[in-house]
């Protein structure tokens, strides 16, 4: 670790807990290897890419992955705990989750099934593809060089279909579910503070609306709401003098969408998805929200009408029911940021590129390619202003630093201050002129 560049050093002995020695210089080998590698994230390109700064025998690397024991639990604790504490010291953590395909070939993968690919598919065509389903949990992070919120990945769980868990003997669980366990994780990971998950409509289910309004102390839940949802007044407290059991609901109030037709309706300006701002109307409501068998949750509902014409009207929910309309859309259209998370770690991190097969490999793999997203992100945040914090790719209209900017420039200051310093590089990249050093950067670090 003596060779590791200062700036890293932090973040990466953070992560020793999770690991043996001999493991964890392994491991940190491999995740700084993944960032130099272009093309596909294999081990044995990463080691192709890395060379001689990985000692000992190749095999100790694949093993890593597949049999080597480390808990992928204890390494996304540390790795959540240091974005807290670098970013996150203090007030609410704002972390939304969703679900994404990744494609995989071969017959005998771990946990593979046909997946609706949300990415390609449009309300008048499916597209279906064969790989995993990985339910991924980020942390909202807003960083001095942007302008917008980055969403950082922590924890990711594989979601297994029905037909694989019913071939394997295991217990179902839906998306929503999986999302449920991950933030149970994280809020008793860190007690002293509170959470507030915006998710997609997949993960506006009235168990996890439930779960959030149990938690309240700790959790705020912010999702898609449905229309004509079951909304009831709380059930009255003194119970009548009929016989039979107490009332578990009161009064049936209106749907959202009836409520809509009667109400005035605000006029507000908010934060909208991708950045900047949008002139809305909105109507909002509270009620119990019923499901039977499962009770009575209290929230807050809010109809959004985009002034503009170009976005369908949306029905939100909270279970606080202390949030303003405006807090409730922003919070909602600031999950976007995961969406962007997971196209940019298909076009620089290869997360579709992985070929392992075996459980463990599988199981490790994508969600170490999701970990390292939020670990080139902090590595860019700590390195010295000048010259590496300058904007990688430039065109015009570009107001803010992107993840090319941030990958590019994490490449290049490794390969200057891990690569070529090493003894048997050093001396041979010191006599290069500024401007052949450039160009050889340039073409191992291609800014794109």
């Amino acid at each position: 670790m003596s060779s590791i560049p200062k700036a890293a050093e932090p973040l990466l002995q953070e992560f020793l807990v999770a690991f043996t020695r001999p493991t964890h210089r392994r491991f940190v080998v491999l995740l700084l290897g993944a960032i130099l590698t272009t093309g596909r994230r294999t081990v044995t390109n990463i080691l192709r890419t890395v060379s001689t700064l990985a000692p000992g025998h190749p095999s100790s690397y694949h093993r890593v992955l597949s049999r080597r024991r480390w808990s992928s639990w204890r390494l996304a604790r540390t790795l959540a705990g240091f974005i807290l504490d670098r970013w996150v010291p203090e007030g609410p953590v704002y972390v939304c989750g969703d679900d994404t395909v990744d494609e995989h070939r071969g017959k005998e993968v771990y946990g593979k099934a046909c997946h609706r690919d949300a990415v390609r598919s449009t309300h008048s065509f499916t597209a279906y593809r064969w790989g995993h389903k990985w339910v991924v949990l980020t942390l909202l992070v807003k960083f001095p060089f942007a302008t917008r919120l980055w969403a950082l990945p922590v924890l990711v769980a594989l979601y297994r279909s029905k037909e694989w868990n019913r071939k394997h003997g295991r217990p179902h669980k839906t998306p929503s579910e999986l999302m449920r366990q991950l933030l149970a994780a994280l809020i008793r990971w860190f007690p002293r503070r509170k959470f507030v998950f915006a998710g997609d409509g997949g993960y506006g289910t009235h168990e996890l609306a439930r779960f959030g309004y149990r938690h309240r102390d700790r959790l705020t839940l912010v999702s898609r709401f449905y229309p004509d949802a079951n909304l009831y007044a709380p059930p009255p407290k003194v119970r009548s003098k009929k016989n039979g059991r107490p009332r578990t609901k009161g009064r049936k109030l209106a749907s959202p969408q009836e409520g809509v037709k009667k109400a005035p309706r605000t006029r507000l300006t908010v934060a909208w998805y991708g950045g900047g701002t949008r002139r809305i109307e909105v109507v909002s409501g509270t009620g119990h929200w019923y499901k039977t068998g499962e009770g009575l949750v209290p929230v807050r509902w809010v109809f959004v009408h985009d002034l503009t014409g170009t976005h369908r009207d949306e029905y939100f929910f909270t279970t606080d029911g202390q949030m303003t309309p405006k807090q409730i859309v922003e919070t909602f259209t600031g999950r976007w940021s995961i969406e962007t998370t997971f196209q940019e770690m298909r076009a620089y991190l290869g997360l579709e590129t992985t070929r392992g097969w075996i459980e463990n490999t599988v199981l490790r793999a994508a969600p170490s390619l999701f970990g390292l997203f939020s670990v080139i992100v902090l590595l860019y945040a700590e390195i010295p202003a000048n010259p590496w914090r300058e904007p990688a790719i430039f065109w015009p209209g570009k107001r803010e630093r992107t993840f090319s900017d941030a990958i590019t420039t994490v490449r290049r200051w490794l390969w200057t201050h891990w690569v070529f310093a090493t003894p048997q590089h050093h001396e041979a990249f010191s006599k290069l002129s500024r401007p052949f050093k450039a160009l050889l950067l340039y073409a191992l670090a291609p800014a794109a």
